[in-house]
């Protein structure tokens, strides 16, 4: 069979509603869902009976209102079709305001004081901008509807409402930006996203045996071993079949649910892989990325696999991301993103650029806050994801262009050229207009930006709310600028404008290596902003301008703002204490037996060597050495005990316990060792 012949068939699509609805009620869903306008109540029930006859084909049996709640993962209560005739036989009913709203228990769910215990009752509202889905198993299927999810006085309580909140502001600020240039269209603008996704793969029976993976997503305990990735043979290498099997059948369901899953590779660590899709409009390309998570970690189970989406699995080696690829498309229908020929004749495209600039660098700290997370300190700054300094990248022809502008207008452009391959049988490759810089945290990539810094197992929503948002400002700014020089030649009025901007906020421009001290030094010295922890960063959300920003455009209240600063806390502080409780448990009931067992069998190998008169000098060697071991495991078992509920010396005694237990692995007999190695787990995935 054709993947053309299956694709999209567990999606409630539009070209799918053509076949169930009228031609009233498909042309006012269809303008609803394209154009962005206003729902008609009017036709809910006959949507609904039309969801629920196409599910009802597939086998469906109950539906559920999918949410995204604030814990970052997905949310779904299922209600079944099947309602009693009172006549001893059943009907399948599904109404249109259970299509529209639905109310699961939300006192369970973080609120950040939004809500109390007790005031239970919650909202969930249909989204109609991402369609309908079906959740397969083995007995049946559930037909999933994309909703909002709110509390009783209409509080955001998920990450879907201000996500759709933010892309109406940044729709608004584009549209008011395309009238000022005189674009013809009667089109909407709306942000894209591609994400791309960056797993492990690892054998389930490891997974099983790992009692940290298990409880944190990562390992706690773990030598390096002798080869990893320094001999960079595993990225793009040949996919081994297991894991090519395991992608085949991940590309398959994910294209059944209408997810255009497009690229996959081996990545930079061994048993490190990557998905990417294509870009698609905002909302809907974050809800594909959550199912995409979701569907991961199935399919690897039905492959004897435990697919790992923490942000750092494996210490070491590279850590894995989420790249935000961010791009608008204009109400031209034009990405606004991409150059013309040369960058300096667009004058749209570099009105975007530096509308960039400015929101990147006015407000680069709250940015790094929305990729918070216990799992992502781990990676931001290590040498396989960008550092916590928030810069950009536009490569020598963008910045040459910047340049002119501040100077007074671009006259000129640097030709991208070519690129000499070196080989004869080959011919000459076009240059872009930049090159790609992996080490920046927010690179423009041609048509683009990649905000590199999300990581593997976060929702996309929290980036972009801020992305959508300061940009939206930025443009709000840029807006009321020329409409106040109105008397003025636009083209005169709009270079001022700009070059204000490059003049004020091109200290966040950095073409180079990221990962470098000296560029540590330099951002210091330019004044951005390293905000390394994650409680430095959650510290960002409660300051009276991130306050006026996102109640400006109406996208989060300061209640809403102050509940996800709570929220995001206590994940973090309950993060850390699990890590060191399950650290803990490992560490004394595994890894302690384990080396004092062998302490006791050297020691009584020296004795019995001795007792014949034979030299014991290597048997008491290794024994010194694990004796000098188990004695700081040992007190840094205690050390971590004592940390009790402080999160920043209960992340030092860690690392400490660590350490000691690293060193014992190098030590003790491999039968002896109670985990699963590094070199089992990383490259035995035949």
């Amino acid at each position: 069979m054709s993947v053309l012949d299956f694709y999209g068939e567990n999606v409630f699509s539009i070209k799918t509603m053509r076949s169930y609805l009228s031609e009233t009620a498909y042309a006012s869903l269809t303008k609803t869902i394209v154009e962005g306008a206003t729902l008609d109540p009017s036709i809910a029930d006959e949507v609904a009976d039309a969801m629920k006859t196409w599910a009802l084909e597939k086998g469906a049996t109950h539906f559920t209102h999918w949410f995204q709640p604030l814990t970052g993962t997905t949310a779904e209560k299922h209600d079944s079709f099947v309602m009693p005739d009172n006549e001893g036989g059943a009907i399948c009913q599904f109404s249109g305001k259970e299509l529209t709203q639905g109310e699961p228990d939300a006192s369970s769910f973080p609120s950040g004081g939004l809500r109390a215990t007790f005031e239970a009752r919650g909202y969930t509202g249909w989204d109609p901008s991402s369609p309908a889905f079906l959740k397969e198993t083995d007995n049946g299927a559930t037909l999933c509807i994309p909703t909002i999810f709110c509390g009783y006085h209409g509080e955001a309580l998920d990450k879907k409402t201000p996500l759709l909140r933010s892309m109406a502001v940044l729709s608004k600020q584009v549209c008011r930006l395309g009238k000022l240039f005189g674009v013809e269209g009667t089109g909407r603008a709306y942000a894209t996203l591609g994400a791309e996704q960056e797993y492990f793969l690892i054998d389930k029976e490891f997974y099983l045996d790992r009692l940290d993976l298990i409880q944190t997503g990562r390992t706690l305990f773990g030598r390096q071993p002798a080869k990893h990735q320094q001999m960079d043979d595993h990225y793009f290498g040949a996919i081994k079949r297991r894991v090519i099997d395991f992608m085949c059948d991940l590309d398959a369901e994910l294209w059944r649910l209408g997810v255009p899953a497009r690229t996959r590779h081996n990545e930079v660590s061994p048993a490190q892989f990557e998905l990417a899709p294509m870009f698609e409009e905002l909302n809907l390309a974050v809800d594909h990325n959550m199912i995409t998570m979701e569907v991961m970690r199935d399919v690897a189970d039905k492959h004897g696999f435990a697919c790992l989406l923490h942000e750092k699995p494996f210490a070491g080696v590279n850590g894995s991301g989420k790249h935000n690829n961010w791009a608008v498309c204009g109400p031209d229908g034009k990405n606004w993103l991409t150059p013309g020929d040369n960058p300096h004749e667009n004058a749209k495209f570099m009105t975007m650029i530096c509308a960039l600039i400015k929101a990147v660098d006015e407000h680069a700290d709250l940015l790094r806050s929305s990729v918070q997370g216990a799992g992502n300190d781990h990676r931001l700054g290590a040498n396989e994801a960008p550092p916590a300094i928030i810069s950009i990248f536009l490569g020598e022809q963008l910045t040459d262009v910047i340049d002119q502008i501040e100077a007074g207008g671009a006259k000129s452009s640097k030709d991208g050229g070519t690129i000499e391959i070196g080989v004869s049988q080959l011919p000459d490759l076009p240059r872009d207009a930049t090159d790609r810089n992996r080490t920046s945290p927010f690179a423009f990539t041609g048509n683009k930006f990649e905000f590199r810094a999300v990581g593997s197992s976060q929702s996309c929503a929290g980036a972009n709310i801020v992305l959508n948002t300061i940009v939206a400002d930025a443009l709000d700014f840029i807006c009321t600028k020329l409409e106040a020089a109105a008397d003025k030649d636009f083209n005169e009025a709009l270079q001022e404008v700009l070059a204000d901007i490059i003049k004020t906020h091109k200290r966040v421009l950095f073409n180079g290596d990221n990962y470098t001290d000296e560029w540590h030094a330099e951002a210091e010295k330019r004044g951005l902003p390293n905000l390394r922890t994650t409680p430095e960063a959650l510290k960002v959300m409660q300051t009276d301008k991130a306050v006026r920003l996102f109640e400006k455009h109406g996208v989060l209240s300061a209640r809403e703002l102050e509940s996800r600063y709570e929220v995001y806390h206590e994940t973090y502080e309950t993060m850390i204490s699990i890590e060191a409780s399950c650290a803990l448990t490992i560490a004394k009931t595994m890894i302690a037996p384990a080396a004092l067992g062998y302490q006791a069998e050297l020691a009584e190998t020296v004795e019995k060597v001795t007792a014949v008169g034979a030299s014991a000098e290597a048997a008491k060697k290794t024994l010194v050495a694990v004796c000098a071991e188990a004695d700081k495991l040992c007190k840094s078992i205690a050390d971590l005990e004592a940390a009790d509920s402080n999160a920043a010396k209960a992340i030092v005694a860690m690392g400490d316990v660590r350490a000691a237990a690293d060193e014992l692995e190098g030590l003790l007999p491999y039968d002896a060792w109670p985990l699963p190695s590094y070199a089992e787990m990383l490259f035995l995935l035949q």
